[in-house]
């Protein structure tokens, strides 16, 4: 029987070392989402909708309007609810609310403060937001993981000089989870009237630093130590 190439314990002639690598550093946010609802209210259901519809347009308009600054936009959630009367007998509807939300990406922070405040001025909206994240394929991932294995890779050297001797090779690298970055919302919800007097000025709103890590095991042998 042949012994194994890289066996899952050391041995007198090939002694093998685990370390852990990680890397946690700060870098600018990439993406910034919020949420807009938009609301209607009244007794005839028929001009309830046609409102909320008005509504839902006029924040859709503004969105699309800056193109590929708001490279995606969805329909979250549509609902239309009747209120029943708590007087008298029977199921008596008082009036019809309906709600939209929409959620939209951003990626062009320098049009964010024009654009939140063009929302927050049309009637019966909210927003919520802005949450920061990094793009899936940001290139801080890929950093934060070459400096998790680079730190590894440190830590196997400096435990091997304090032997006395040096790293052989590497028989197993693994990726043991990241956090992902920690996103900070700048604003809980606005809302202001349609129908203000002067439009609203720009929101000075700031990418967020986010926290990028990374986390690895490696495991090496060892050119056995003379101890």
């Amino acid at each position: 029987m042949t012994p194994e190439a890289n066996p899952a314990y050391g041995t007198a002639d090939a002694p093998l070392l685990a370390v852990r690598g990680e890397a946690e550093f700060q870098t600018e946010a990439e993406i910034a989402r919020i949420g807009v609802t938009v609301t209607a209210r009244g007794r005839d259901r028929r001009a309830t909708l046609d409102d909320l519809g008005r509504r839902n347009t006029a924040a859709l308009d503004i969105l699309k309007s800056y193109g590929d600054a708001v490279p995606e936009l969805t329909t979250g959630s549509l609902g239309v609810t009747p209120e029943l009367s708590e007087r008298g007998r029977g199921e008596r509807v008082r009036s019809h609310q309906g709600v939209v939300r929409i959620d939209a990406e951003i990626t062009d922070f320098t049009v964010l403060g024009e654009l939140t405040a063009r929302l927050a001025e049309l009637e019966l909206t909210e927003l919520d937001g802005p949450s920061w994240s990094l793009r899936p394929d940001s290139p801080a991932h890929a950093e934060a993981r070459r400096r998790a294995v680079a730190d590894a890779l440190q830590r196997a050297r400096e435990y091997a000089d304090a032997l006395g001797t040096s790293l052989a090779a590497l028989t197993e690298l693994a990726d043991t989870g990241a956090d992902r970055p920690r996103n900070v919302s700048a604003f809980g919800r606005a809302a202001r009237r349609a129908d203000a007097a002067e439009s609203a000025e720009p929101f000075d709103l700031q990418p967020a630093q986010l926290w990028v890590s990374a986390q690895v095991t490696a495991r090496f042998t060892l050119v056995p130590p003379r101890l």
